[in-house]
This record gives C-alpha cells, structure tokens and sequence, in this order.
C-alpha cells in the first residue's frame, strides 16, 4: 500500500501560526467545560459598525454576487486612493492601489512579487509572527534585529544599517505595532528615511493596519508621507479588520508603484481572483461613513488598555514598555522564566488563562495579553496571571 503523498519542501518548513493555535486550544478546553480566561485575542470584539453591515446587505440585494475586477472594485480602489491621498499625505491613485484578501494576502503579494530566492527581508523585533513565514514562502530570508524591553522596544538604526547587504531587498515597518503597541514617532521615521536614502535598492513595506487605534496624544505617521522622495520605494498595507472591526470579511489593501501592484494584481488574479464582491460595498460603505464609530472603539481600548498594563505595571519582575496604540500589552517575564512558550502552556493548563508566547513574536522572554475583551476578562486575567507568577 502506498505511503502519504510527501509534501513539498517549501510545505514542511512552514510553521502555522502560534496565535491561531493557542485560540484553538482555549476554545476546544472550553467547550470541553473548562473555565478558560483568554487574553490572546488578536481581534476587536466589537461588531461590524451598523451601517456598513447595511450597506452590504443592499449590495447583496443590488446583485452585487458576481466576479469582479481581480484588482478590487473600482469604486474602492478610488476611495482607498483618496484615504491615502487625503488622511495619509500620499498622492495615491486607484491603479496604485490593489484590494486584497485582508491585511496578509497583501504582504504575501507584494513579497511574491518582490522576492527573488536568497533576497533578504529586514524584519525589527518583536513582529508579528507571520511576516518572517511569508517571507521564506516567497524564497526570501527574513533577517531580524532584535531590540528588547530594557530599551522601550526602541528602533536601533546602528544595527538596521549593519544588517543590510547586498541582498537586502526590503526592510518591514509596523506602527503602531502588534505586539508591542509602539508608535513610531515622526523624529523616528525622519532619522530612518535617512538611513534607506543611503542605500537606493531597499524597499520599505510599511503595515499600518492599527492606524486608528492610538493613546491619546499619539500620531499616526505613514512612512512614504514623511520622505516623499522615497514615496517610489515604499508600499502600504493596511485594511478594515482592526478599525472597522471587520476581521472576519478579509478586506485588506496594498497600495504603491503601480508597476508592482500590477504584477500583484496578476497573481491575485491567477490565485484566489477577487475579494468577495458584495463585502467590498461594505469596505467602501466604511471609506465614506462616519468615523465616530471608530473613534468610538478607539477610546474603549484607550481605556481596557490602561487597566491591563497598570495591573501588569503592579506584579513583581515584569517589566513593561507602556503600549502606545493596538490593543495588546507585552510584557517581559521575571528573569527566572525563559521558556515562553511553557509559560503559556502552563498558564492554560493550570489557570485556564489563555495568553500567547512572545517566542512567536521573536522574543521569548515576553508574552503577548489583549485588551480586546471585556473589562471583567481583563481583571480576572490579570489574577490568574499574579497568581502563575507565584506559584511554584
């Protein structure tokens, strides 16, 4: 009798994700009845805004079910041209603008397109987990420079600047960060433009899919508007799943050289072809409603986020970098604890707590907690916390 079908060596060196993982871990012990406390939630746990849920159902009605363009709906690419053009300060037209499968469709596009086998992606750390996996898909070589919590979690452009080579091809931006929460400020961004107007092969991929959800007194800043020089050499991700709370309708965007989102649009077109028709009416319902809904969810993790990290702030050997966007807290274990990743089976196993291990992150000494739950999720995870890191 034959064996399995062997698998592909690109298949056996992909790692799934660890977040998705721990998720379904937490969800299948409860279902089993057990009292399962999750801070691992990587989405907003608010509903779709009203009016675009309507929007959608009238498209569904108007018989909006068919094929569309590969590249997206061509009203939405011309909103999400003038967002960018208008909110971002980045003269952007529809044909630099490709509508994508969410947020990590985009990413994967763009390196599909990019990458040539052996070409290097820089990648600062902590990041969120999947960009190093989209890159090995791609034949790249993710290479990562570490920063750590002692030092705010701080870009260290000494260290960028000598991990280009040769073969660096792109260098990847996340602000505000997942799972850090850090803010790139404007000084930063300036002092990196600097650095990439040195080396005129490096690309930037800047993810900006937390824009909206910021501390009070922070700024957004889109890299390509902060060095418009460089405005050819930098591509932005972004969607609907964290401001709009639309994780579930898989609406993201790339928008940049024209020239490469063609070629993105090409490989789209030959591999899941366009997003869901009717779900694109919603995206475009967002663009052009009100943003008081996403102001909104803004402040109320303004607020989660501020009692988790002051829970976390009060617990003896964690130190944390106070999180300045996103909705997430991640924070350095005490020195004795090394293993992240046992940590976090620990804690699900013997508090019922549900957390996500920083090592996936690429930094093992930390964990990553969500404030995108209820405020009551949030005061008793932090106990079961305090008491994991009591107990022997």
């Amino acid at each position: 009798m034959p064996g399995p079908p062997s698998l592909s060596h690109r298949a056996l060196a992909l790692q799934p994700s660890l977040t998705l993982a721990i998720s379904a871990r937490a969800k299948a012990l409860q279902q089993q009845g057990v009292d399962v406390c999750s801070l691992s939630a990587g989405e907003p746990d608010f509903g779709t805004p009203e009016f675009i849920v309507e929007a959608t159902i009238q498209a569904l009605r108007d018989g909006i079910t068919r094929y569309g363009p590969a590249a997206g709906d061509p009203e939405l690419r011309a909103a999400i041209a003038q967002k960018l053009s208008l909110e971002n300060k980045i003269p952007t037209t529809a044909d630099q603008v490709l509508v994508t499968n969410g947020g990590k469709q985009a990413i994967y596009n763009l390196f599909q397109v990019l990458l040539n086998p052996g070409d290097e992606v820089i990648i600062p750390a902590p990041y969120w987990l999947s960009y190093p996996e989209i890159v090995r898909l791609a034949g790249g070589k993710p290479v990562t420079v570490r920063s750590s919590a002692s030092d705010g979690f701080g870009l260290d452009l000494n260290l960028i600047e000598q991990s280009i080579t040769s073969a660096t091809k792109v260098l990847v931006l996340n602000s505000p960060g997942n799972p850090t929460g850090r803010v790139l400020c404007l000084s930063e961004l300036e002092a990196l433009a600097e650095l990439v107007r040195k080396h005129p092969n490096l690309m930037v991929m800047s993810d900006e899919i937390y824009e909206y959800l910021l501390e009070d007194g922070e700024s957004h800043h889109s890299f390509a508007a902060v060095a418009p020089d460089l405005r050819e050499r930098c591509f932005v991700v972004n969607g609907f799943a964290k401001g709009w709370a639309m994780t579930g309708w898989r609406l993201g965007y790339l928008s940049g050289d024209s020239t490469v989102i063609k070629a993105a649009a090409a490989l789209q077109s030959q591999s899941t072809s366009n997003v869901c028709s009717f779900a694109q009416r919603g995206a475009l319902a967002a663009l052009q409603g009100s943003r008081d809904c996403v102001r909104a969810m803004a402040v109320s993790y303004n607020t989660r986020r501020a009692e988790l990290c002051s829970g976390l702030q009060q617990m003896e050997g964690i130190t944390l970098v106070p999180p300045r966007g996103a909705f997430y807290a991640f924070p350095r274990l005490p020195d004795a604890i090394t293993d992240s990743l046992a940590f976090c089976e620990r804690a699900l196993e013997q508090e019922g707590l549900a957390i996500v291990p920083g090592g996936a992150f690429g930094d093992d000494r930390c964990v990553r907690l969500s404030c995108a739950v209820s405020r009551e999720t949030i005061s008793e995870g932090l106990s079961r916390f305090q008491r994991l890191l009591t107990s022997p």
